[in-house]
């Protein structure tokens, strides 16, 4: 055990190692990495729980596994072993190498966001038992993030800025309602592929305000399509629908997006 980083270094199967469920999906180019390790060894050894889940080093992973190694030194870490924590300690080791996109950022965000007030009610219960916060129902003091007393608001802010570097969540929370859109099965499945086409279009650098335009723009189109296309409703309403989409899709490759919005709830 080394004290001062609190860690045991040790060699470990690759094969032993588990990766999981990761937010970063594109791990990049994976050859000059190898070319890297192969040449000059690891120079900063993967990180994983005592039970093999690994932490930090998920592009390294992929290059020595590519590479045909069976072993690998790692660095065991006892004291990340809770979601918030695993999903911090990834993050700090994205940002520190390949950044995530801006889609995977928006579902860490979430998945901080939402753990953060999970925490904070545990934390808030076992407070009311004991001030030493000893209580078995609760999870005890923080292995990564500090004392949390913030409600809603104040976790979006906390979790924007452990992502991104800054507490502006408002991006971050867009992208999270086209996702929700484009896996919402209650959804038309035209608005939810054009979710998704939104999503990869922020990926590729595209505006994301243009993208929440265009989606609301998609949403109240298919709203009018069943409008038109219900025939418990007078013809005259069933036309004026009819007509109001086909205006729409007339526009829909011209007009800026909030024009195409403001068109499309008049």
């Amino acid at each position: 055990m080394t004290a001062a980083t609190g860690h045991i270094e040790l060699d470990r199967t690759v094969e032993s190692i588990q990766v999981g469920r990761r937010h970063r999906h594109d791990l990049g180019d994976l050859d000059a990495l190898a070319a890297s390790i192969e040449r000059d060894g690891l120079l900063q050894p993967i990180t994983i729980t005592p039970d093999g889940m690994l932490i930090c080093g998920a592009r390294r992973l992929a290059a020595i596994r590519r590479l045909g190694w069976k072993t690998v030194n790692v660095w065991v870490r006892s004291g990340i072993s809770t979601t918030l924590g695993l999903l911090l300690a990834e993050q700090d080791d994205n940002l520190l190498h390949k950044a995530l996109t801006r889609t995977e950022e928006a579902t860490l965000y979430a998945e901080l966001k939402a753990l953060m007030v999970e925490d904070a009610a545990g934390r808030q219960e076992a407070s009311r038992f004991t001030s030493k916060q000893e209580n078995p129902r609760s999870h005890g003091p923080a292995t990564v993030a500090g004392p949390w007393t913030g409600g809603e608001s104040t976790s979006r802010a906390q979790a924007a800025l452990m992502v991104t570097g800054r507490n502006s969540y408002t991006s971050l929370e867009r992208i999270n309602d086209l996702q929700r859109l484009a896996a919402d099965l209650a959804e038309t499945e035209d608005v939810r592929q054009r979710a998704q086409e939104e999503l990869d279009r922020i990926d590729a650098g595209g505006s994301i305000t243009g993208a929440q335009h265009r989606i609301k723009a998609a949403q109240a189109l298919a709203e009018l399509d069943t409008l038109a296309g219900d025939l418990a409703q007078p013809a005259g309403i069933r036309d004026t629908a009819a007509a109001g989409a086909t205006r729409i899709r007339e526009l829909e490759d011209t007009a800026r997006p909030a024009d195409l919005e403001r068109l499309a709830v008049l």
